[in-house]
């Protein structure tokens, strides 16, 4: 499988320009210049910048100059540190991967589809000639998989529009169920040389989700060691979240998460992508901050064997808080040795 090169060790700056409140002072002070310093010192080569549409243009599609100013600021923040960058557009006009946010229609409407296209090009002649550190990711966490042929349609005229103006820039492009790894065997053959597939990993959600808020049926006192067996976490996913569990219930029910669950989840994807010959990434996985911190290390480091035997490249989420701050006070007792399994 081809590497992606110089996107290995990356950490995601969730909660910046996307899933915030859009205000100048978010804008200012959530990430500075300092934080790409720390990241860099962290051993990384890149980060990826989640940006919502909203960051770049007005409720009617106009651009945001001062949004592309910003964008352009943090480019060179990264490129002063020795990071490469990955702008991941995080949420278009008519969609996000969080209804929450109350974005509908895109895949039905092509007035969307078109100013999402629209977004892409005035990005690409901004941003295009930067392709020597920087990437284009289309869309955050594609969720229904009846999006799916929709999906790989618009994928690829968007693709053919940056490429009028970004012609060797490296384009990342994910799948349904919020960018499950499941879903990269029905992403579209590579239009050139220069796509790169992108999948998300938190498995198992029982674990890596536990006691999450935004999440129901899931109880936010809920507890799970990373001990627990394949049987109990299975019980927990039937209960919490409405069973979803990742296909633990046809593990042996007295087995313990180790590194051959992840080794044989991604197998699929792996292979995918090297009959293809495209280079394959994951650009978000983490665990929630409620869980214990010598669990969470035990799962970066479980997570960290498998990414390292396929040469998966990966951003973990996320840099400061987002319920999974890597930088948060809570992490200093282990973060030195989770730094090792970014």
């Amino acid at each position: 499988m081809r590497i992606f090169t110089g996107y290995q060790k990356g950490v995601d700056l969730g909660g910046w320009f996307s899933q915030c409140d859009h205000t100048e002072e978010r804008y200012d002070t959530f990430i500075t210049a300092a934080d790409f310093a720390t990241i860099k010192s962290w051993g990384c080569d890149h980060v990826r910048l989640p940006v919502d549409y909203d960051l770049l243009e007005d409720k009617y599609g106009a651009p945001r100059e001062t949004g592309y100013e910003r964008l352009e600021r943090a480019i060179g923040w990264a490129r002063e540190n020795g990071l490469n960058m990955v702008l991941d557009l995080h949420k278009t006009a008519g969609f996000s991967f969080d209804p929450g946010e109350l974005e509908a229609g895109f895949f039905e409407n092509e007035k969307y589809q078109e100013r999402f296209y629209a977004l892409w090009e005035r990005i690409a002649r901004r941003f295009g000639h930067y392709s020597n550190m920087l990437a284009f990711e289309l869309l955050n966490e594609v969720t229904e998989q009846k999006y799916g042929p929709v999906w790989n349609r618009i994928a690829a005229e968007c693709v053919r529009r940056i490429r009028a103006y970004a012609p060797d820039v490296k384009i990342l492009i994910g799948g349904y169920w919020h960018n499950s790894a499941v879903a990269v065997k029905d992403l579209p053959e590579p239009f050139d040389e220069n796509i790169v597939y992108n999948f998300h990993c938190y498995e198992p959600l029982i674990f890596t989700h536990q006691g999450a808020y935004w999440m129901p049926p899931m109880e936010t006192s809920f507890r799970i060691p990373v001990t627990a067996t394949y049987g109990e976490m299975a019980q927990a996913g039937r209960r919490y979240l409405n069973g979803s569990q990742a296909g633990l219930e046809a593990l042996p029910a007295d087995g313990h998460l180790d590194s051959a669950y992840f080794e044989a989840f991604l197998a699929e994807a792996v292979r995918t992508a090297e009959s293809r010959n495209v280079p394959l990434y994951c650009g978000e996985y983490g665990v929630i901050d409620k869980a214990l911190l010598e669990d969470a290390l035990r799962w970066y480091s479980l997570i960290h064997a498998a990414f390292e035997k396929y040469g998966i490249g990966r951003a973990a989420w996320s840099y400061r808080q987002m319920d999974f701050g890597l930088s948060d006070p809570r992490m200093d007792a282990v973060r030195p040795a989770l730094l090792r399994y970014l």
